[in-house]
């Protein structure tokens, strides 16, 4: 062996030069973490397929690829930090002491920084908790709108009007996810005092039932209309409340629908619909008399009585 490796003096590495040995294994080094970060990256993104095959539920794919980018993440980060470690070993450049400043380092930063820590160790605990996914429509630290990204950081939302939000992940202390399995479309409807309550209730119901017949509105409904009843008195009128269980994110779609027909169906029926009317008192002269005004419509226009 000694033989051959006299004979070929280029593979013997203690006749070359210590820079160009040294180079060479940085070289391996950074070559062999990028093959290592490639195949964990890898198989990571072929466990997330072989998982996600065997699933039907939309929502419970989106959570695996979530927490597929989370792992690739981590796997990164780890395999950078060994690879680090190494090249700085083969430049001769004493790591202990390094990893000992950084640790002091690290926990003043640590003091720093509780808010960046608590924002990621948040974020790790919203995705492995499945609190909420991407194409979620959900409520958390004062915004509501579409949630477009989630990271261990922040968690990016597009409300109805277009602006985007970044929230912290810190920051949630409550996701209020509105569409998780399915929703309630709930409808207040006010009518007058004078209207039968029982024949406004069968107007709202045979809406209902027409609606959830109609071929664009009915897939998005699973049950028949729930009347509440009677919710409330109001100063003006009398407030019926009603629900629709339906498809997640349709809500919306839905009660804007039924309102759109009721408001048809109440002119049909001659059910009024009121408004805010206020009675003024002006006053009352010596002999106990007191003209009235009542104000009402929308232009605010007064009438004696």
């Amino acid at each position: 062996m000694e033989q051959f490796l006299h004979n070929f003096k280029f593979l013997n590495l203690s006749l070359w030069d210590p820079a160009l040995v040294t180079l060479l294994r940085v070289v391996l080094i950074a070559v062999a973490a990028w093959i290592v970060l490639g195949v964990m990256q890898r198989l990571t993104r072929l466990f997330r397929e072989r998982i996600t095959r065997r699933m039907e539920d939309r929502e419970q794919m989106k959570r695996v690829e979530t927490l597929g980018r989370v792992f690739r993440y981590i796997a990164a980060v780890i395999v950078l930090v060994l690879a680090t470690t190494l090249i700085l070993s083969e430049l001769g450049i004493a790591v202990a002491p390094i990893l000992g400043a950084a640790g002091v380092i690290g926990l003043a930063v640590g003091f720093g920084a509780q808010s960046l820590v608590k924002d990621y160790f948040a974020g790790f605990f919203i995705l492995l908790e499945n609190q909420m996914r991407q194409g979620d429509v959900v409520d958390i630290a004062d915004k509501a709108g579409l949630v477009e990204e989630i990271t261990l950081r922040y968690v990016r939302l597009r409300d109805y009007d277009g602006n985007v939000h970044f929230v912290s992940n810190g920051l949630i202390t409550t996701v209020t996810n509105m569409s998780r399995g399915y929703a309630q479309s709930v409808v207040d409807a006010s009518v007058a005092y004078r209207e039968d309550t029982d024949e406004v209730l069968a107007v709202m119901r045979e809406t209902g039932a027409e609606l959830r017949a109609d071929p664009a509105f009915g897939p998005k409904i699973l049950d028949e209309l729930e009347i509440a009843g009677v919710e409330k008195w109001a100063d003006s009128a009398v407030i019926l409340r009603c629900r629709f269980k339906v498809r997640p994110l349709e809500q919306w779609n839905v009660r804007r629908e039924f309102l759109r027909r009721l408001k048809k169906a109440y002119d049909a029926c001659g059910i009024e619909i009121p408004f805010p009317h206020l009675t003024i008192y002006a006053g009352a002269a010596k002999d106990g008399s007191a003209p009235q005004f009542r104000v009402h419509g929308a232009d605010g226009t007064a009438a004696r009585t």
